[in-house]
């Protein structure tokens, strides 16, 4: 599409002009901006009594070194959900990224084992990333598959490479420069954390401020429209999906950095969780609308909800069904701000 193009709209006021083409003065505030005003304050005020629950049921919660574990074990379902918050808005869903974060775990380790190098050994982490990114857009896009199949189909398929390059075994013991990225400091802030902002700055930009991030938003608002716009809808779709591969390798970088380990079944239910932290910041199941600050917010809720039941003595089986209520809860507030 050249530059100077405009997306078309048939509502007048969308498109910032009159029936007769003439540009009209737009409201300082929108009931949209409005609503998504008031969504990202609810998104806040939830979290906010998510903590201050957990801090009057365990004296421990609040504690400064729970408040970085919290942050810590969010980081990595943060990364992720950064790249579903893409995908989602484009009105897809990827079920695949947790098998891709363990493929890319596993091969990622046996080269640093092998001895290639940790720059190499994350280069082709990056590129199995991508590629199987890449490989889901062009399935949807070009087969013309509904992206649920389309992932579902990837995650068992992935899964099984995975299996199949380790026979089933986990890989053990990464470089200790490598180990930083995972369990480092820099100052008093776990560097995992530090990652988790810089790809939501990073994401932030590239929604807001780039016609990559215009157009996410545009086809998920309408396809058609976009299309008929001149937008190649097709290659910018397969981004979307090439880009949540590469936010799943960073996902993966700091996993695998932690554990000091990878594993064929890591990344087990991540996409659940990666779904219900994007849809509870506020990103619409339906496409059209994205939230980067509210993904990070949902990921520390989901974060600071397994601590805190953790901390409680909960059982596993429990917070299995509190995890599952607060996905079904994040998707009827998604249907009642329809």
């Amino acid at each position: 599409m050249q530059r100077g193009v405009r997306l078309v709209f048939t509502n007048h006021e969308l498109a910032g002009t009159g029936p007769a083409g003439a540009e009209v003065s737009k409201p300082r505030f929108s009931q949209a901006s409005v609503m998504q005003y008031l969504q990202q304050i609810g998104i806040l005020a939830g979290f906010i009594v998510l903590m201050l629950a957990f801090a009057i049921l365990s004296p421990y919660f609040l504690t400064l070194d729970n408040l970085l574990a919290i942050a810590l074990q969010s980081s990595i379902n943060a990364v992720v959900a950064l790249g579903m918050t893409f995908v989602i808005a484009t009105g897809g869903i990827d079920l695949s990224v947790g098998s891709i974060v363990a493929l890319i775990g596993v091969v990622m380790a046996d080269l640093m084992q092998s001895g290639v190098g940790i720059p190499v050994s994350v280069l082709a982490g990056t590129v199995i990333g991508v590629g199987c990114g890449t490989m889901n857009g062009l399935l949807i896009t070009k087969a013309k598959l509904p992206p649920f199949i389309v992932t579902l189909g990837m995650m068992s398929f992935i899964r099984g490479l995975a299996l199949i390059y380790t026979s089933g075994q986990p890989i053990y013991g990464v470089p200790a420069g490598f180990r930083f990225l995972g369990s480092g400091y820099i100052g008093a802030v776990p560097v995992p954390v530090i990652i988790a902002a810089l790809a939501a700055a990073l994401a932030y930009f590239l929604l807001r401020r780039t016609r990559f991030g215009e157009y996410t938003l545009a086809i998920g608002g309408n396809e058609e429209a976009t299309r008929l716009s001149g937008v190649n809808v097709g290659f910018y779709k397969t981004l979307v999906y090439s880009f949540c591969g590469l936010m799943c390798t960073l996902g993966t970088i700091i996993l695998v950095a932690r554990l000091n380990a990878a594993e064929p079944i890591a990344g087990f239910n991540y996409e659940l969780d990666a779904i219900a932290a994007t849809v509870m910041g506020g990103t619409s199941l339906t496409g059209g609308q994205a939230n980067i600050l509210g993904t990070m917010v949902g990921a520390l809720i989901m974060g600071a909800l397994r601590n805190g039941l953790n901390l409680l003595n909960v059982q596993a089986f429990y917070q299995q069904l509190a995890i599952g209520a607060v996905i079904i809860l994040a998707v009827l507030v998604d249907r009642f701000r329809k």
